[in-house]
């Protein structure tokens, strides 16, 4: 188990990604206030519910959002990878809690990291994929 310490405050701390995404989250015994960026996470996800239920998802399924404070330092990506970096991050943070939370985490896809990621541009083409035009003459 990997409980930090800073002044008193036991906190846990886990590392989530998601394409381009990199979210540390800290985890903490509190009032349910999430965190992100310095900001509140409605502040910081311009009050788009679904970012929002996405983070707290894991805690809605633990019945843990009134029981624990999140801070968040996320950066890279767009809003959506964040808030999937920030999610797949508590569920980790979740597990440092309590080994007993993995199996409803696991069951529900929370410690799934999903690997997809932006296609590299290939030469001669556009995109990813792709082609120009063709013109027989």
């Amino acid at each position: 188990m990997s409980e930090k310490t800073t002044t008193n405050i036991h906190y846990y701390r886990a590392i989530g990604r998601r394409k381009q995404s990199v979210a540390v989250v800290k985890l903490m015994k509190g009032k349910g206030v999430i965190i992100v960026n310095e900001k509140t996470v409605n502040d910081y996800f311009l009050g788009n519910e679904t970012y929002v239920h996405n983070i707290k998802a894991p805690l809605e399924l633990l019945s843990k959002t009134k029981e624990m404070d999140v801070h968040v330092k996320v950066d890279g990506g767009g809003l959506r990878g964040q808030s999937d970096a920030i999610r797949l991050g508590i569920a980790r943070a979740l597990v440092e809690l309590s080994e007993d939370f993995r199996t409803s985490l696991k069951k529900h896809g929370y410690l799934t990291r999903d690997p997809r990621k932006k296609e590299r541009k290939k030469p001669g083409l556009r995109k990813a994929r792709k082609s120009p035009q063709f013109s027989k003459r």
